[in-house]
C-alpha cells in the first residue's frame, strides 16, 4: 500500500509541475479564445493535482510511511510544506484572473488581458516554478534523511 500512495503522490506532483509549465508557455502567446480555454482547463487540472498531492501526501505522512513524528522533525519536510503553501498562495492571483475570463469565453470572445496583468501572471507562474525547484530539492534531502532533527 505505501508504494501505491508513493506512486499516486508522484503522479499528482508531476501533473502539477506539467500544468504550471503549460500555463507559463501559453501565457507567452496572444490570448485567443482557444488558448484561454486551454489555460482554464490546465488551471483546473492543476488545482485538482495540487489537492491530490496534499491529500495523498498527508495520508503518506500519517498512515503509510515513517509517521508524523518523524516528518515533523525534518527540516526539509517543513521546508517542503512551507513551499507548497507559498505556491498555493501565489496561485490565487492567476486563478482568479483565469476564472474572470469565463464570461468572455462563453460569449465566444477572447478575454481582454492587459500587458501588465499578463506580465504579472507570468511572473507569478515563474515564481511558482522556482519554488517547485526548491521543493523538489527538499524532497530529495528529506528522502535521504538530511536535515532530520534527532
Amino acid at each position: 500500500m505505501p508504494s501505491l500512495f508513493a506512486f499516486l503522490h508522484h503522479l499528482a506532483a508531476f501533473a502539477f509541475v506539467s500544468v504550471l509549465a503549460v500555463e507559463f508557455v501559453l501565457m507567452r502567446h496572444e490570448l485567443d479564445a482557444r488558448t484561454a480555454r486551454a489555460i482554464l482547463v490546465a488551471d483546473a487540472v492543476g488545482g485538482a493535482s495540487a489537492g491530490a498531492v496534499l491529500v495523498v501526501g498527508l495520508l503518506r505522512v500519517f498512515y503509510f510511511e515513517k509517521g508524523a513524528a518523524y516528518y515533523f522533525h525534518s527540516i526539509p519536510f517543513l521546508a517542503k510544506i512551507s513551499l507548497f503553501v507559498l505556491i498555493a498562495l501565489l496561485s490565487i492571483y492567476p486563478t482568479v484572473q483565469f476564472l474572470s475570463w469565463r464570461k468572455d469565453l462563453k460569449a465566444g470572445r477572447a478575454p481582454a488581458v492587459s500587458e501588465p496583468v499578463r506580465r504579472r501572471i507570468r511572473s507569478i507562474l515563474h515564481a511558482e516554478l522556482a519554488a517547485l525547484v526548491l521543493l523538489i530539492l527538499n524532497a530529495a534531502l528529506m528522502a535521504r534523511g538530511i536535515g532530520h532533527a534527532a
